[in-house]
Protein backbone atom coordinates (compact mmCIF):
# COMPACT_ATOMS: atom_id res chain seq x y z
CA UNK A 1 0.00 0.00 0.00
CA UNK A 2 2.43 2.39 0.97
CA UNK A 3 4.02 1.82 -2.76
CA UNK A 4 0.85 3.61 -4.02
CA UNK A 5 1.21 6.64 -0.94
CA UNK A 6 5.25 7.38 -1.48
CA UNK A 7 4.63 9.29 -4.90
CA UNK A 8 2.02 11.56 -3.93
CA UNK A 9 4.14 12.42 -0.16
CA UNK A 10 7.05 13.18 -2.52
CA UNK A 11 5.05 15.60 -4.23
CA UNK A 12 5.19 17.91 -0.80
CA UNK A 13 7.48 19.51 0.47
CA UNK A 14 9.60 16.48 2.85
CA UNK A 15 9.11 18.48 5.97
CA UNK A 16 5.17 19.33 5.03
CA UNK A 17 4.88 15.42 4.37
CA UNK A 18 6.74 13.92 7.62
CA UNK A 19 3.95 16.62 9.35
CA UNK A 20 1.37 15.10 7.88
CA UNK A 21 2.06 12.10 8.48
CA UNK A 22 2.88 12.59 11.93
CA UNK A 23 -0.80 13.62 12.81
CA UNK A 24 -2.39 10.25 10.64
CA UNK A 25 -0.15 8.34 12.68
CA UNK A 26 -0.52 10.15 16.04
CA UNK A 27 -4.19 10.13 15.85
CA UNK A 28 -3.62 6.22 16.82
CA UNK A 29 -2.98 7.23 19.70
CA UNK A 30 -6.79 9.12 20.60
CA UNK A 31 -8.73 6.63 19.49
CA UNK A 32 -8.58 3.47 20.42
CA UNK A 33 -9.99 1.48 17.51
CA UNK A 34 -7.86 2.66 14.98
CA UNK A 35 -4.65 2.18 17.41
CA UNK A 36 -5.93 -1.61 18.17
CA UNK A 37 -6.41 -2.24 14.20
CA UNK A 38 -2.44 -0.17 13.29
CA UNK A 39 -1.52 -2.47 16.06
CA UNK A 40 -3.07 -5.89 14.28
CA UNK A 41 -1.97 -5.05 10.83
CA UNK A 42 1.49 -4.15 11.98
CA UNK A 43 1.92 -6.90 14.36
CA UNK A 44 5.20 -9.07 14.57
CA UNK A 45 6.64 -12.13 16.95
CA UNK A 46 8.08 -10.50 20.52
CA UNK A 47 12.05 -10.79 20.07
CA UNK A 48 13.05 -9.64 23.90
CA UNK A 49 16.25 -7.82 24.35
CA UNK A 50 17.11 -6.53 28.13
CA UNK A 51 19.61 -3.52 27.49
CA UNK A 52 20.94 -1.35 30.41
CA UNK A 53 18.51 -2.43 33.00
CA UNK A 54 15.59 -2.49 30.64
CA UNK A 55 13.75 -4.86 28.57
CA UNK A 56 12.88 -4.20 25.02
CA UNK A 57 9.91 -6.18 23.69
CA UNK A 58 12.07 -5.79 20.09
CA UNK A 59 15.30 -4.60 19.01
CA UNK A 60 13.72 -2.06 16.84
CA UNK A 61 13.62 1.77 17.57
CA UNK A 62 12.29 4.84 16.54
CA UNK A 63 15.14 7.12 16.35
CA UNK A 64 15.23 10.61 17.86
CA UNK A 65 13.68 13.40 15.51
CA UNK A 66 10.97 11.96 14.08
CA UNK A 67 8.63 12.63 16.48
CA UNK A 68 10.62 16.06 18.04
CA UNK A 69 7.70 17.00 20.73
CA UNK A 70 6.01 14.06 21.31
CA UNK A 71 2.77 14.78 19.81
CA UNK A 72 2.65 11.09 18.19
CA UNK A 73 4.90 8.87 19.98
CA UNK A 74 1.76 6.89 21.12
CA UNK A 75 -0.10 6.55 17.68
CA UNK A 76 3.85 5.18 16.18
CA UNK A 77 3.89 2.67 18.95
CA UNK A 78 1.56 1.09 17.26
CA UNK A 79 3.64 0.37 14.55
CA UNK A 80 5.38 -2.26 16.76
CA UNK A 81 8.24 -0.48 17.60
CA UNK A 82 10.45 -2.36 20.82
CA UNK A 83 11.24 1.82 21.88
CA UNK A 84 10.62 5.15 20.60
CA UNK A 85 12.95 8.44 21.21
CA UNK A 86 11.49 11.64 21.55
CA UNK A 87 13.32 15.17 20.68
CA UNK A 88 15.61 16.61 20.51
CA UNK A 89 13.88 18.21 23.53
CA UNK A 90 15.55 21.82 24.34
CA UNK A 91 15.16 23.96 27.33
CA UNK A 92 13.70 26.32 25.92
CA UNK A 93 11.41 26.89 22.48
CA UNK A 94 13.12 27.35 19.30
CA UNK A 95 12.14 27.54 16.09
CA UNK A 96 15.14 26.16 14.05
CA UNK A 97 16.62 26.50 11.38
CA UNK A 98 14.93 28.80 8.11
CA UNK A 99 13.23 26.43 5.60
CA UNK A 100 13.81 24.72 3.11
CA UNK A 101 15.76 22.47 5.35
CA UNK A 102 14.80 19.11 4.64
CA UNK A 103 15.80 17.44 1.30
CA UNK A 104 14.97 13.95 -0.47
CA UNK A 105 17.65 11.61 -2.12
CA UNK A 106 16.13 9.82 -4.13
CA UNK A 107 18.68 8.32 -6.17
CA UNK A 108 21.06 7.56 -3.06
CA UNK A 109 18.08 6.64 -0.71
CA UNK A 110 19.06 9.48 1.43
CA UNK A 111 18.01 12.12 3.28
CA UNK A 112 19.83 15.93 4.20
CA UNK A 113 18.44 18.12 7.11
CA UNK A 114 19.39 21.09 8.48
CA UNK A 115 16.60 21.02 11.11
CA UNK A 116 18.92 22.76 14.33
CA UNK A 117 16.65 21.47 16.63
CA UNK A 118 13.31 23.04 16.42
CA UNK A 119 10.60 22.57 18.91
CA UNK A 120 7.80 23.61 21.67
CA UNK A 121 10.32 23.04 24.64
CA UNK A 122 10.69 21.04 27.55
CA UNK A 123 7.68 22.07 29.32
CA UNK A 124 5.47 21.68 26.44
CA UNK A 125 6.49 17.89 25.76
CA UNK A 126 6.57 16.82 29.54
CA UNK A 127 2.81 17.30 28.71
CA UNK A 128 2.81 14.97 26.33
CA UNK A 129 4.61 12.20 28.71
CA UNK A 130 1.82 12.86 31.11
CA UNK A 131 -0.73 9.74 31.25
CA UNK A 132 -1.00 6.26 30.06
CA UNK A 133 1.62 4.47 27.96
CA UNK A 134 1.54 1.85 25.86
CA UNK A 135 2.07 -1.52 26.92
CA UNK A 136 5.49 -2.84 26.72
CA UNK A 137 7.23 0.49 25.44
CA UNK A 138 10.32 1.59 26.24
CA UNK A 139 10.64 5.40 25.97
CA UNK A 140 13.40 7.19 25.63
CA UNK A 141 13.97 11.17 25.30
CA UNK A 142 16.99 13.28 23.30
CA UNK A 143 18.03 16.24 25.12
CA UNK A 144 19.76 19.35 23.79
CA UNK A 145 21.08 22.65 24.17
CA UNK A 146 19.27 25.61 22.84
CA UNK A 147 21.32 26.96 19.92
CA UNK A 148 21.56 30.49 21.65
CA UNK A 149 23.24 28.78 24.97
CA UNK A 150 26.97 29.35 24.60
CA UNK A 151 28.94 25.93 24.75
CA UNK A 152 30.49 26.73 28.13
CA UNK A 153 27.19 26.61 29.57
CA UNK A 154 25.54 24.09 27.81
CA UNK A 155 26.13 21.63 30.78
CA UNK A 156 23.30 23.68 32.93
CA UNK A 157 20.78 23.34 29.69
CA UNK A 158 21.34 19.26 29.64
CA UNK A 159 21.22 19.36 33.59
CA UNK A 160 17.60 21.31 33.24
CA UNK A 161 16.68 18.67 31.34
CA UNK A 162 18.26 15.38 33.01
CA UNK A 163 16.12 16.48 36.05
CA UNK A 164 13.05 17.01 34.28
CA UNK A 165 12.31 14.25 32.03
CA UNK A 166 14.56 11.50 34.34
CA UNK A 167 12.14 10.77 36.29
CA UNK A 168 9.27 10.14 33.31
CA UNK A 169 11.21 8.55 30.55
CA UNK A 170 13.28 5.23 30.45
CA UNK A 171 16.17 6.32 29.49
CA UNK A 172 18.14 9.40 28.37
CA UNK A 173 20.39 10.63 25.35
CA UNK A 174 22.66 13.39 25.38
CA UNK A 175 23.12 14.70 21.97
CA UNK A 176 26.28 16.48 21.19
CA UNK A 177 26.64 15.21 17.70
CA UNK A 178 23.90 16.79 15.27
CA UNK A 179 25.83 19.10 12.74
CA UNK A 180 23.10 21.22 12.41
CA UNK A 181 23.48 23.40 15.76
CA UNK A 182 27.09 25.56 15.51
CA UNK A 183 29.72 24.31 17.62
CA UNK A 184 27.86 21.81 19.15
CA UNK A 185 29.74 19.00 17.99
CA UNK A 186 32.60 20.51 20.21
CA UNK A 187 31.11 19.05 22.78
CA UNK A 188 32.68 15.83 22.08
CA UNK A 189 35.77 16.76 22.38
CA UNK A 190 37.98 15.06 26.11
CA UNK A 191 37.67 18.19 27.89
CA UNK A 192 34.48 19.56 27.24
CA UNK A 193 32.66 15.65 27.14
CA UNK A 194 34.53 15.44 31.05
CA UNK A 195 33.08 18.18 32.37
CA UNK A 196 29.67 18.45 30.47
CA UNK A 197 28.65 14.11 31.48
CA UNK A 198 30.02 14.89 35.31
CA UNK A 199 27.48 17.70 35.63
CA UNK A 200 24.80 15.11 33.84
CA UNK A 201 25.70 12.12 35.72
CA UNK A 202 25.24 14.42 39.07
CA UNK A 203 22.38 15.44 38.23
CA UNK A 204 21.33 12.10 37.09
CA UNK A 205 22.32 10.85 40.61
CA UNK A 206 20.84 13.59 42.96
CA UNK A 207 16.95 13.15 40.62
CA UNK A 208 18.13 9.16 41.58
CA UNK A 209 17.97 9.61 45.02
CA UNK A 210 15.05 11.64 44.75
CA UNK A 211 12.58 9.48 43.23
CA UNK A 212 14.20 5.80 43.86
CA UNK A 213 14.91 5.47 39.98
CA UNK A 214 17.80 5.42 38.53
CA UNK A 215 17.63 6.35 34.74
CA UNK A 216 19.96 4.90 32.01
CA UNK A 217 21.89 7.96 30.21
CA UNK A 218 23.19 7.27 26.94
CA UNK A 219 25.79 9.17 24.39
CA UNK A 220 24.98 9.94 21.09
CA UNK A 221 28.01 10.72 18.89
CA UNK A 222 28.67 11.82 15.15
CA UNK A 223 30.06 9.12 12.34
CA UNK A 224 32.64 12.12 11.57
CA UNK A 225 34.91 11.61 14.28
CA UNK A 226 38.45 10.53 14.01
CA UNK A 227 40.08 7.28 15.66
CA UNK A 228 41.75 9.04 18.11
CA UNK A 229 38.31 11.62 18.73
CA UNK A 230 36.24 8.35 19.05
CA UNK A 231 38.70 7.05 21.87
CA UNK A 232 38.78 9.96 24.06
CA UNK A 233 34.69 10.11 23.78
CA UNK A 234 34.72 6.51 24.52
CA UNK A 235 37.01 6.92 27.67
CA UNK A 236 35.25 9.82 29.21
CA UNK A 237 31.58 8.04 28.26
CA UNK A 238 32.61 4.94 30.15
CA UNK A 239 34.87 6.72 33.41
CA UNK A 240 31.44 9.09 34.12
CA UNK A 241 29.26 6.44 34.29
CA UNK A 242 27.21 6.72 31.54
CA UNK A 243 25.00 3.47 30.36
CA UNK A 244 25.81 3.34 26.70
CA UNK A 245 26.24 5.04 23.27
CA UNK A 246 24.24 5.83 20.13
CA UNK A 247 25.83 5.40 17.04
CA UNK A 248 25.33 7.49 14.90
CA UNK A 249 24.09 10.80 14.49
CA UNK A 250 23.82 12.28 10.79
CA UNK A 251 27.05 12.60 8.95
CA UNK A 252 28.55 15.91 6.97
CA UNK A 253 30.27 13.62 4.12
CA UNK A 254 29.03 13.41 0.59
CA UNK A 255 31.05 10.72 -1.10
CA UNK A 256 29.58 8.86 -3.82
CA UNK A 257 25.90 10.84 -3.70
CA UNK A 258 24.33 11.06 -6.86
CA UNK A 259 21.43 13.34 -6.32
CA UNK A 260 21.77 17.16 -8.02
CA UNK A 261 20.65 18.15 -3.95
CA UNK A 262 24.12 16.16 -2.64
CA UNK A 263 25.43 19.69 -2.11
CA UNK A 264 22.73 20.97 0.29
CA UNK A 265 24.55 21.61 3.55
CA UNK A 266 23.24 19.60 6.83
CA UNK A 267 23.60 15.94 8.16
CA UNK A 268 23.18 13.23 5.45
CA UNK A 269 21.24 10.29 6.57
CA UNK A 270 19.99 6.89 4.82
CA UNK A 271 21.84 4.23 2.91
CA UNK A 272 24.71 6.43 2.44
CA UNK A 273 25.73 6.45 6.05
CA UNK A 274 25.18 2.68 6.54
CA UNK A 275 28.35 1.06 6.27
CA UNK A 276 30.22 4.35 8.39
CA UNK A 277 27.67 3.86 11.17
CA UNK A 278 28.12 -0.05 11.56
CA UNK A 279 32.02 0.74 11.46
CA UNK A 280 31.82 3.07 14.14
CA UNK A 281 29.50 0.51 16.05
CA UNK A 282 32.14 -1.81 15.54
CA UNK A 283 34.95 0.13 17.31
CA UNK A 284 32.99 1.27 19.86
CA UNK A 285 32.05 -2.39 20.82
CA UNK A 286 35.77 -3.79 20.32
CA UNK A 287 37.56 -1.01 21.90
CA UNK A 288 34.97 -1.11 24.96
CA UNK A 289 34.95 -4.71 25.22
CA UNK A 290 31.51 -4.72 24.90
CA UNK A 291 31.42 -2.95 28.10
CA UNK A 292 29.02 -0.10 26.32
CA UNK A 293 25.83 -1.04 24.73
CA UNK A 294 25.47 0.46 21.40
CA UNK A 295 22.29 1.29 19.81
CA UNK A 296 22.62 1.15 16.15
CA UNK A 297 21.36 4.05 13.78
CA UNK A 298 22.27 5.07 10.44
CA UNK A 299 21.00 3.85 7.07
CA UNK A 300 18.57 0.79 8.51
CA UNK A 301 16.55 0.47 5.17
CA UNK A 302 15.59 -3.27 5.56
CA UNK A 303 16.43 -5.95 7.99
CA UNK A 304 19.87 -7.25 6.21
CA UNK A 305 21.47 -3.40 7.03
CA UNK A 306 19.62 -4.30 10.92
CA UNK A 307 21.82 -7.51 11.26
CA UNK A 308 24.77 -5.86 9.84
CA UNK A 309 24.57 -3.49 13.10
CA UNK A 310 23.10 -6.49 15.43
CA UNK A 311 26.49 -8.64 14.54
CA UNK A 312 29.01 -5.11 14.68
CA UNK A 313 27.74 -5.12 18.47
CA UNK A 314 24.54 -3.21 18.37
CA UNK A 315 22.13 -4.32 21.04
CA UNK A 316 19.10 -2.50 19.52
CA UNK A 317 18.85 0.04 16.39
CA UNK A 318 16.43 2.12 15.24
CA UNK A 319 15.33 3.61 12.10
CA UNK A 320 14.36 6.95 10.65
CA UNK A 321 15.07 7.41 7.19
CA UNK A 322 13.90 4.23 6.46
CA UNK A 323 10.49 4.77 7.36
CA UNK A 324 10.17 7.29 4.16
CA UNK A 325 11.52 5.16 1.70
CA UNK A 326 10.15 2.09 2.91
CA UNK A 327 6.92 2.94 4.79
CA UNK A 328 5.83 1.85 7.81
CA UNK A 329 5.80 -1.51 7.54
CA UNK A 330 9.52 -1.76 7.59
CA UNK A 331 9.62 -2.04 11.61
CA UNK A 332 7.38 -5.62 11.10
CA UNK A 333 9.72 -6.74 8.03
CA UNK A 334 12.89 -6.47 10.08
CA UNK A 335 11.63 -7.55 13.25
CA UNK A 336 10.30 -10.97 11.17
CA UNK A 337 13.26 -11.34 9.39
CA UNK A 338 15.93 -11.05 12.35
Amino acid sequence: MYRLVRPLLFRLDPEKAHDLTLRLVGLAGHLPPLGAALRLWFSAPPKPAQVFGLTFRNPVGLAAGYDKDGTAWRGLAALGFGHIEIGTVTPRPQPGNPRPRVFRLPQDRAVINRMGFPGRGADFVLKQLQGPRPKDLVLGVNLGKNKDTPLEAAGADYCTLVSLFAPLADYLAINISSPNTEGLRRLQHRSALESLLAAVNAEREAQSQRTGKRTPVLVKLAPDLSDSELDDALDVILHSGMDGVIATNTTTGRAGLRSPRADETGGLSGAPLQKRSTAVIRQVHQRTGGKLPVIGVGGVLDAASAREKLDAGASLVQVYTGLIYAGPGLVRQIIREL
